[in-house]
């Protein structure tokens, strides 16, 4: 189905990050704090949130042979979940007014392919491009963790499913966390860059407060002008005129 390029009064929320940043526990809080404001919101994730998404997730993540896939391969997989996901979901609920979550959306192609994989940046974005066609964030939310809080984290998962993209040695996770905060840098009008390792409630306050500053923001009152009408000038007063002696006859 191809993607009209038609306006849309929606907000699209992307989250990104290492593997154990934290970005579903966000995506969750904020959700919730959203609809008890009477907001109109879904989440979703990448690659999945469709039945074709979750197919392909399965997969790219799950595949007991992943380990054989190769970078093209990968960013072609990531790409149609994606295209998928936009089509059937994401703009559907853009184009009614919604709020849109997503758990990751095309800058993870930029960096775990083009930047982790080392594939060329030019053929990268013409597929996230052809992906997404005119739908992209409103802003970008980076949760960042160093390396060492991302790979202990990820332990601590209980998984019967392996996870693929969590076996990667620490040199691709640091390539992964630089390659965010490079893009945050060249980008700071959609990205806000967040410490996560502050609490989890310090981190939905950030986000919060950034969402508010940067697309919630209501419109200042008008301030009172100063009335500028002059005070009527001060009449002189007269004197009164004198008396006129009777004249004699």
């Amino acid at each position: 189905m191809p993607l009209k390029d038609q306006s849309h009064t929606g907000i699209l929320v992307s989250f990104e990050g290492s593997e154990g940043s934290g970005k579903s526990t966000q995506i969750a809080r904020l959700a919730k704090r959203l609809q008890e404001s009477g907001r109109d919101v879904i989440s979703t994730r990448e690659p999945g949130g469709t039945e074709i998404g979750e197919q392909i997730r399965n997969i790219i993540v799950h595949n007991s042979k992943g380990d054989e896939m190769c970078a093209e391969t990968e960013l072609l997989l990531f790409a149609a979940a994606r295209a998928q996901l936009v089509r059937e979901n994401i703009a559907p609920a853009l184009l009614r007014g919604a709020i849109v979550l997503s758990d990751r959306f095309l800058d993870s192609s930029t960096v775990y392919q083009g930047i982790g994989r080392n594939l060329a940046m030019g053929p990268v974005n013409q597929i996230n491009r052809f992906a997404v066609g005119s739908i992209m964030p409103n802003i970008t939310v980076v949760i960042d963790v160093p390396t060492s809080v991302s790979l202990a984290r990820i332990r601590l998962r209980a998984s019967d499913l392996p996870d693929r993209m969590e076996r990667e040695n620490i040199d691709f996770y640091e390539k992964v966390r630089a390659g965010y905060l490079v893009l945050a840098k060249g980008m700071p009008e959609r990205f806000v860059v967040i410490d996560g390792t502050k609490s989890e409630d310090a981190i939905e306050k950030q986000i919060w407060a950034e969402l508010e500053k940067r697309l919630f923001k209501t419109a200042p009152e008008p301030k009172a002008k100063k009335s500028r009408i002059k005070p009527a000038p001060k009449l002189a007063k007269k004197s009164a005129p004198k008396a006129r002696k009777a004249s004699r006859r």
